[in-house]
């Protein structure tokens, strides 16, 4: 095998397991969302209190599922796609529609994401951002970082992809 193919699956393997790993790990956080969500909704009904930071605490569970399990949807083909056409297509054309969509679209807007999201993230931690709520939870600046974190999982997802579907390409190159 040649070192570009090792190459292309080590890029693969590598972060292609971050995708599935942290994926896997936030995706707990649904429990614990239902749960909170739950104990707030009983806490106003029959104890006629609320907590802010419980609800918070909510919303900050909510935005580390949608943001840190994107990459691992990607990985697992579960995104959104209209595939009028794409269902159809041979693995070979699938590939280079992927390669494609991967180095036209998606990496190009993860850096961009990344580029006009870092003096935002970064001012949250310069002034220690906190919620605004009486009683809510003190790291607003670590909700704003998942902006960064979502881009950077996912442009290692796409790399994965773009590593894969360039094996696929390679070796059908290679072999005719």
């Amino acid at each position: 095998m040649s070192g570009f193919l090792r190459c292309c699956r080590a890029l693969d393997q590598v972060f292609g397991s971050i995708s599935y790993i942290t994926g896997k790990l936030v995706a707990w956080l649904t429990l614990m969302m239902a749960l909170a969500t739950t104990a707030t909704v009983l806490s106003r009904t029959f104890l006629r209190e609320g907590s802010v930071a419980l609800q918070e605490s909510v919303t900050y569970m909510h935005a580390i599922v949608l943001m840190v399990t994107a990459a691992y949807t990607l990985r697992h083909d579960g995104h959104v796609r209209v595939d009028i056409f794409y269902r159809r297509y041979s693995p070979v054309q699938k590939a280079w529609t992927d390669a494609l969509g991967s180095l036209l679209f998606l990496l190009p807007f993860c850096v961009f994401t990344l580029a006009i999201s870092w003096q935002y993230v970064a001012n949250a931690w310069a002034i220690g951002e906190v919620s605004i709520d009486a009683g809510g939870l003190p790291a607003v600046f670590l909700l704003k970082t998942l902006i960064l974190v979502y881009a950077g999982l996912l442009a290692l997802q796409g790399l994965a992809d773009l590593a894969r579907n360039l094996i696929i390409l390679t070796v059908r190159d290679d072999h005719g």
